[in-house]
């Protein structure tokens, strides 16, 4: 008798699945579903809700929760596909060694646990996490939050909003102009385009962001260190890896942007956060297997430097298992949110990178993801597992 599968789609920082139709991983799950349709597979593809800026230990209990509910019913295998820190919660989830909280079964559902995708994941932490434990870093991080939630409701940023972040974040290394009156201006615009209900929901999404930090130092490179050090690998799941890597901020990635002003703002965004990210210790970059080392050179034409990223992840960070795909484009590319409006729904992207990553890659991308997810299991190998 066949069986169904179950894959979980595990959201990264923020977790924009909290809010309702605005949807993390809406093109990613109506991808997933048609493709097991074509291939006459049952499967059901659900996204989880995690608690935005949560440790990876609470994110994970809220991913057991979410396939607790899900789940019960049958012993289907599980899939886990993690965006980001979402990669992390899945790693931990099935770590033999992992202890969420007194009382929790977790074992009845790892155990069942088939295969584990990251797609971008920080598997050796991330600079960028460190800007953001700063005061002006926790700032900057909650308006980021809310302009990616706008952003995926209505399109684009006003302009004049638009024209005001990417004042604040050309000097922000400096952090010279910063008010709080600019903030809370910022702030009162955009929740006035919402509804009641929805302006309270954001309200909640984005105290969330504000009230628990405690995942941010544990995405720093110290942070994941300990992190590795204590999350062991469950034999007999495979992992596999999405690599990302965007282009430098330049003035090719400039007019790749196009002379719409929204576009050329935004292309700032980017280049704040790509700068960010470059910092990575040089200690810190994860030696890689000769396979994990051969499917990068031969995506890329070459090894990927030290400063490579995806604008919020170092490139060389996100290797684990086999890697399954590695492409050009920014951190949000690969899972949908890259400019392509003529496609129903459309593509909407904020972070404007000039990755040039549009469908036909996107479709690629995730036909390789569901044959690795239908792959036979084999046996834990050490050569398929990255030095940390």
């Amino acid at each position: 008798m066949p069986v169904k599968h179950h894959i979980y789609l595990v959201p990264g920082f923020f977790g924009f699945t909290n809010l309702g139709e605005l949807v993390y991983f809406g093109h990613v799950r109506d991808f997933l579903q048609a493709e097991f349709a074509r291939r006459g597979i049952e499967a059901e593809v659900v996204a989880i809700r995690s608690h935005p800026t949560a440790s990876i230990r609470q994110r994970s209990v809220d991913l057991l929760k979410g396939v607790q509910e899900t789940a019960s019913a049958d012993d289907g295998p599980l899939h886990l596909i993690g965006h980001s820190t979402g990669g992390l919660d899945s790693r931990l989830f099935i770590s033999p060694s992992a202890a969420l909280r007194e009382g929790m079964e977790l074992e009845p559902f790892a155990s069942r646990v088939r295969s584990v995708v990251t797609v971008s994941t920080p598997h050796a932490g991330t600079p960028l996490a460190s800007f953001f434990m700063g005061l002006f870093g926790q700032q900057i991080l909650k308006l980021l939050s809310l302009f990616t939630v706008y952003v995926l409701r209505f399109g684009r940023l006003p302009l004049k909003v638009a024209f005001r972040l990417g004042h604040l974040l050309s000097r922000a290394d400096n952090q010279l102009g910063w008010k709080q009156t600019l903030l809370d201006q910022l702030f009162d615009q955009l929740l006035g385009d919402f509804s009641a209900d929805r302006r309270e929901a954001v309200s909640r999404f984005l105290g969330d962001v504000g009230k628990d930090t405690s995942l941010i130092p544990q995405l720093t490179p110290e942070g994941i260190d300990l992190f590795n050090a204590g999350c062991e690998d469950r034999p007999g799941v495979r992992y596999g890896s999405v690599v990302t890597q965007s282009r430098p901020p330049s003035l090719r990635t400039r007019l790749s942007a196009g002379l719409d002003p929204y576009a050329q703002i935004t292309h700032t965004v980017y280049a704040f956060l790509y700068g960010q990210t470059l910092r990575m210790p040089l200690n810190q970059i994860p030696l890689h297997t000769a396979e994990q080392t051969a499917a990068l050179v031969q995506a890329y034409g070459a090894l990927p430097g030290p400063q490579a990223c995806d604008g919020i992840v170092p490139t060389r960070s996100q290797v684990y298992g086999k890697v399954i795909g590695a492409v050009r484009a920014d951190h949000l590319d690969a899972i949908g949110h890259f400019d392509q409006p003529s496609h129903q729904p459309a593509h909407v992207d904020w972070l404007i990178s000039g990755s040039g990553f549009r469908r036909p890659q996107f479709e690629k991308l995730w036909k390789d993801v569901a044959d690795f997810l239908l792959e036979e299991p084999v046996s834990t190998h050490p050569k398929d597992r990255p030095v940390l």
